[in-house]
């Protein structure tokens, strides 16, 4: 199991648009994902778990994910965190 700290950074935090990025990213892995915030714990792979996180900029993540893929998911995850999900400049 690989377990990494993430901060949400983009302007509009985890809304619609990001957190579907996110599970589409992946769905296109076998691991198991979970992201953890305010005391709560969600399958990372669901929209609407995502979504009731309701994480907005600033907010700490914890992404747990276990797996034969889980390096290459918790290394695309972290990325597309990075990129502030392609949204800003």
């Amino acid at each position: 199991m690989i377990e990494r700290e993430l901060m949400i950074a983009n302007r509009l935090g985890l809304h619609a648009r990001a957190t579907a990025k996110l599970v589409q990213l992946l769905s296109g892995y076998r691991c198991s994902a979970t992201l953890a915030a305010k005391g709560r714990e969600v399958n990372a792979k669901s929209i609407m778990g995502v979504m009731l996180l309701a994480a907005g900029k600033g907010t700490p993540l914890l992404l747990r994910v276990e797996g034969e893929d889980e390096t290459q998911a918790a290394d695309a995850v972290a990325a597309l965190f990075e990129r502030l999900f392609d949204e800003e400049g």
